[in-house]
């Protein structure tokens, strides 16, 4: 069996795909027809089986090391999937860390490690599969932000600098893309149920959601999709869209 869908013979990258959202997302476009290529940072093992998830179902699906905070690393990682695949149709730059701490106690290196990851690491993808989609003149690229990014967070003085840096990186490049046929969009986040969230206590979040329940990554992983599908999304472009069960409207 072959999977087919909206996205039938485009190629995705999704960086961080090894687990939670990320690989969520990774299931869902190879169930809509897309080559996947799982991007991870450590945990080859990990990466595999979500290959091998894949490949079950039928779909086409390989594994790539890169840290996408170094950019001779990113470099590496474009060139390697242009050479195997011949294209990067979409880009789902999910990859992200947490090292939380009240601002005035936080460590420098716990600042700028998160701001690497969560913020270059997105501007070192974009500008990296820029050239490639232009020549193209088309493509997806879609950021995972989070609402954290939107409305701040005691504790997270570094993640929330760093999504909200990624909404603002989303808005530009759409701008700089969209004469080109390359759409750029963000889907923010609310509380959802992965590892970064597991030991989190559950009554005062649940209480500022209007939906009253925790999302889960396939609900990040269905939008990702709808961003990442013609006709659905062809004319959308920089947009941040919040799935977080009401907890930020504006």
């Amino acid at each position: 069996m072959t999977l087919s869908g909206p996205i039938s013979g485009q190629t995705a990258l999704i960086t961080g795909a090894s687990r939670g959202i990320g690989k969520a997302i990774a299931l869902n476009l190879a169930e809509a027809g897309a080559e996947v290529v799982v991007n991870y940072s450590s945990s080859q093992a990990k990466a595999q089986e979500v290959v091998d998830l894949i490949e079950k179902l039928g779909g086409k699906a390989y594994a790539l090391k890169a840290n996408i905070s170094d950019e001779n690393s990113v470099n590496g990682l474009i060139n390697g999937v242009l050479e195997k695949s011949g294209k990067i149709d979409i880009l789902v730059n999910n990859a992200g860390i947490t090292k939380d701490g009240l601002l005035m106690r936080m460590k420098t290196e716990d600042w700028q490690s998160v701001i690497n990851v969560n913020l270059t690491g997105v501007f070192l993808c974009t500008k990296a599969v820029a050239r490639p989609m232009l020549k193209q003149k088309k493509g997806r690229i879609i950021n995972i932000t989070s609402v954290v990014g939107l409305m701040g967070n005691a504790g997270q003085a570094n993640y929330a600098s760093a999504k909200a840096g990624v909404v603002g990186l989303t808005k530009s490049s759409a701008k700089e893309f969209a004469s080109r046929g390359i759409t750029v969009n963000a889907v923010a986040p609310g509380f959802i149920e992965t590892d970064m969230t597991k030991d989190l206590d559950p009554e005062p979040i649940l209480s500022a959601i209007p939906l009253g329940f925790f999302g889960s990554p396939s609900h990040i992983a269905g939008t990702v999709k709808f961003l990442a599908s013609d006709p659905a999304a062809e004319y959308i472009t920089g947009q941040i869209l919040q799935v977080d069960g009401g907890m930020v409207m504006s």
